[in-house]
Formats: C-alpha cells, structure tokens, sequence
C-alpha cells in the first residue's frame, strides 16, 4: 500500500509541477515554463513523459487547409473568423493577445524534452540503461515535435534550397531566460531531427508499442523514415519502415490494422487505438454530427468504391435540391497525428514503388486495402499497378481515402509541391449554398505552405523574421 502511495504522490507532484509550467505568461514563443521542474530520480523524469501535454497537441489549423474538403451553409456563415482565414488560405489568423495553437503546446513541449535530454543522465536511482531510454524517448519526441514546427513553419524541403530557407529557432537547452530567438534554417532542423532520431533509436528499450502514449522503437524508426520520405530520401526510408512494421509484432499491447469489413473501433481514444502506433491527440470541432462545417468535396468523395467502409462508416451524407451529394463525419474523433499503422503501409507502398519494387508497393496497398473494403474490390487497378507514375498518383489517392478530415493532406500538398514527379495543380476551396451549388471559390497561394508567426509571437521576439 505505501509503495502505491507513493508511486500516485510522485505522479501527482510531478504533474502539478507541470502545470506550473503551462501557466506562466511570458514565453518562447508564447510560453516557456517560469520556475523549474524540480525533477530528481530517475522515476521522476520517467512521469514526465507521461503528461498530457506530450500527449495532446491542439494544433489542427493545418485540416482546413487541405485541399479534400469544402464548406456548405449555414456552416459558413457562422463559421469563426480563424476558420474562414485558414479555409480562404490567408495568413493572418490571430489578434495581438491570442496564443497561437501552432506554437503554445509544441513549444511547451520541447523545453520537457530537453529537461529531460540534458539532466536525466544525472539522476538519482535507476539503471543507466533506464536513464538511456528516457532519454531516448526525449530525444525521438523532441524530433517528432520539431518535425511538426518545420512543417508550419519551414518551407517544404528541397535539397537545393534547404540551407539557406529560414525554418523554425532550434532549441536545445531548457531555458526560460532565453529570449530573441532567431530561425535555424530548413537544413539545420531536419539535421537535427536525423541526429536526435538517430540518437535515440538504439537506446529505446521496447521494441514495440508498450503504451500508445509513450515512444517506441517502432514509432521512432517509423518516424525517421517518414522524415526521410519528406526529404526525397527513400532509399534510407524503406529498411526502418521494414523494421517498424516487423517491432509492431512485439507490441505489448495490440497494435495493428483493424478489418472494417468485421470490426469498426467507432471513436475511440488515440491512447486506446490499436491502430495507433504513436499516440498525438488532436481533437477539432469542426466535423462532427451536429456540425456542418467542413464536408468532403465531390471530387474526393468519388475516389471511393462503393464497397470502401471507410466512407460508409466514417461519413454520412447530404443531398441537394440540385442532386449534389456531399459527405461529413459522422462524429468528431480524436485524431492520432502522431504516428499510425496505416501510414507505416502507405508510406512504404509509396517507397517501394518511387524504388520501382511495383509488385512490393501493391502487395502493401492490398494489404491496407482488404481491410477496409471486400478482398475482391481491394485489388490495385491494373493501369495503376503496371507503371510507376500511375501506381504513386494511386497511393496518393490512397492515403486522402484513409486520413480524410484529418489534417493529413495539407502536409502531403507541401512535400509533393517540390517534387519533381508531381505538377502542383490549382488547389481551390468551395462553399456550396442551401441549393448545392457554389456560393465561393477560393484559389490556394502557394505562400500558404508556410503559417505565419502570431502576433503575440513576433511582438515577443522582434528579430525573428516572420513568413510572407
């Protein structure tokens, strides 16, 4: 019984500390956390990354951003102004006193992780094989949370350009005295997310997924690969998405693909998804029965086959006078952003066929693909499968079907806009009226692959140099 007591008390003081954190008003960016974590054992940074703001990350602008959804009335009229900014692809999304969700949590975040990084090593108590997969796990969430600020705010990478493209401050020290930050480059940001990825891969201790909370070693080579593919880099991609898929079978807990066609999860919690892989919540009121703000567009709607339970399960749909029919999620889930099952299929699919292993890129579509629909409607269509250009643009395809309304597609619109394989096309945004005919159209600015700094951000550091 005491030892109980005294797990739940440590856990507690640890959390409030953290609290504390969040709190203060004046920031790196919006924040940085005033006083210290007074963390000494070993344990105590282990419950470190067990707080919940590891775990829930409220940034979501980037879903009205993608290019699959549209807006219908009366949705649009009473949308807010930052849902109507981010839908008509401006910039300016905040007041002068408003925290930016693309920054208040990430940064939050990087000052644990790096708490942890520098002075867990000193700990009291605990192994040092302990202390190295802590600090492991700092280190791989450190990278994916800079990963997520290079994709808002970094340029998409291209090799040519990365070093001199402004990306995003690179912290490594626990400091809240540091302020005047200034931006790292595109090339130093992912340099440092390879490094840390790298770091931490060997030392992570469980091979598969022990909490869907917690990182990894599955979750970290999946993730350093996902970087690599962002960086047109996918021969070093396809081994971790190998050994990624291959750790998930050592998971404590079941993580896997879930067959729709037997068995439909509903909405649970991204901790308790067993398609989850890596758990970062991100919730978003903007789809949900009883909201009719974003809808899927009828183009996007047509990729699914009739049989597909994705759209059948997950949407339900409204018709107009004018015989339109648009579709919207039936409920408002909890959005894993962090690292999925089916990403890890899609994203090797993908590799194998830019590698031109065709056969190896449909053997993983079909597998992704049969749980989703009847075996006999899951098989890669024969134009697709036969060419290497066909067989990418399907994967594309492919992953819009799975992670529609989910924030997805913005980051694959910024990746593929520099890729020599795709022709960027001209993105537009609609907004159909009570009759189901368009009401506005919206044309995308290629400057909004980038968000701007707040406000409240920029007046707290004025050097920093800010996105058009």
């Amino acid at each position: 019984m005491k030892k109980t007591y005294k797990y739940t008390r440590n856990l507690v003081l640890i959390a409030l500390l953290v609290t504390v954190l969040g709190s203060c008003k004046k920031s790196f960016l919006e924040i940085l956390p005033k006083g210290k974590v007074i963390a000494t054992k070993t344990a105590d940074f282990d419950l470190l990354l067990n707080q919940l703001d590891l775990i829930n990350i409220p940034a979501n602008s980037q879903v009205l951003l993608g290019d699959e959804i549209s807006f219908i009335e009366p949705g649009w009229t009473g949308a807010a102004y930052k849902e109507k900014q981010l839908f008509k692809w401006e910039g300016d999304l905040y007041n002068s006193d408003e925290d930016a969700t693309e920054t208040l949590i990430p940064t939050r975040n990087l000052y644990i992780y790096n708490k942890i990084i520098n002075e867990v090593m000193d700990a009291t108590q605990g192994s040092e094989l302990t202390k190295k997969s802590i600090q492991a796990e700092a280190y791989a969430g450190r990278a994916w949370t800079n990963f997520l600020l290079i994709q808002y705010f970094g340029k998409p990478y291209n090799a040519a350009t990365a070093a001199a493209d402004p990306g995003f401050p690179l912290i490594t020290a626990a400091d809240i005295n540091a302020k005047n930050f200034t931006r790292a480059s595109v090339q130093q940001i992912y340099d440092q997310i390879i490094s840390d990825l790298t770091i931490a891969i060997p030392n992570i201790t469980s091979d598969g997924v022990p909490f869907r909370s917690r990182m990894s070693k599955a979750a970290a080579q999946g993730i350093l690969a996902k970087v690599y593919v962002f960086m047109g880099r996918h021969a070093e991609a396809l081994p971790l998405l190998d050994e990624s898929i291959k750790n998930l079978s050592k998971s404590t807990v079941v993580t896997n693909v879930v067959n729709y066609n037997t068995s439909f999860q509903g909405s649970p919690t991204t901790v308790n998804d067993i398609e989850n892989v890596y758990s970062k919540n991100m919730t978003y009121s903007y789809a949900g029965a009883g909201n009719r703000l974003i809808w899927l567009t009828p183009e996007v709607a047509a990729l699914y086959g009739s049989t597909d339970t994705r759209l059948s399960k997950q949407f339900l749909s409204t018709t107009f006078p004018n015989g339109l029919t648009l579709y919207k999620r039936t409920i408002t889930l909890s959005y894993n952003i962090g690292l999925k099952v089916a990403e890890l299929y899609l994203l090797r699919a993908e590799v194998k066929a830019r590698l031109d292993d065709l056969a190896g890129a449909v053997a993983d579509l079909v597998y992704l693909r049969q749980n989703r629909m009847p075996a006999a409607d899951a098989v890669v269509p024969g134009a697709a499968a036969a060419s290497k250009i066909p067989l990418l643009q399907f994967v594309m395809e492919e992953r819009i079907r799975e992670f529609a309304v989910t924030g997805y597609r913005w980051f694959d619109m910024r990746r593929l806009s520099v890729d020599p394989l795709f022709t960027m096309p001209a993105y537009q945004h609609k907004v159909y009226n009570a009759e189901g005919e368009v009401s506005e159209t919206y044309t995308f600015k290629p400057e909004r692959f980038l968000f701007k700094f707040s406000p409240k951000v920029m007046a707290e550091n004025p050097i920093l140099q800010n996105n058009p």
